[in-house]
């Protein structure tokens, strides 16, 4: 898959993912995408597979009141991988989330077949979800 198909196939899940379409969401990760959520917070751990993925999704959705928002500010691919740069905000129990996301993914047959967030500043990720 070349470079410019991936960064197409990326685009489209931030769409999808900001306006809350799974169904688009659930054809572009595969049936066994592994999400992989860094830190020391109740989130942090493997979710494997659609329903875990979307669960994970579903859930910081609800804990934030629907507040969570993703800003993409930057977008890079190769044959193989892509790296999403973000800034993610949020509104929860009186506090607010602002923090830098590296989203690597791994795309194989024109699907996210992996995802591994990286936070910065990785405590701040943490001490919002406390």
């Amino acid at each position: 898959m070349s470079e410019q198909r991936n960064l197409r196939l990326m685009r489209r899940t931030l769409d999808a993912f900001s306006s809350g379409d799974m169904a688009t969401l659930a054809r572009i990760f595969s049936k066994d995408v592994v999400w992989r959520v860094p830190g020391k917070s109740f989130l942090a751990k493997d979710y494997q597979g659609h329903e875990a993925v979307f669960g994970f999704f579903g859930h910081m959705m609800q804990l934030t009141g629907g507040t969570f928002r993703v800003e993409s500010l930057d977008m890079l691919a190769n044959e193989t991988r892509g790296v999403f740069v973000d800034r993610l905000t949020a509104e929860r129990n009186g506090r607010r989330l602002d923090v830098r996301l590296l989203l690597h993914v791994v795309i194989r047959d024109d699907q996210i077949v992996e995802g591994i967030d990286h936070f910065h500043p990785e405590h701040a990720w943490d001490a919002f979800w406390a």
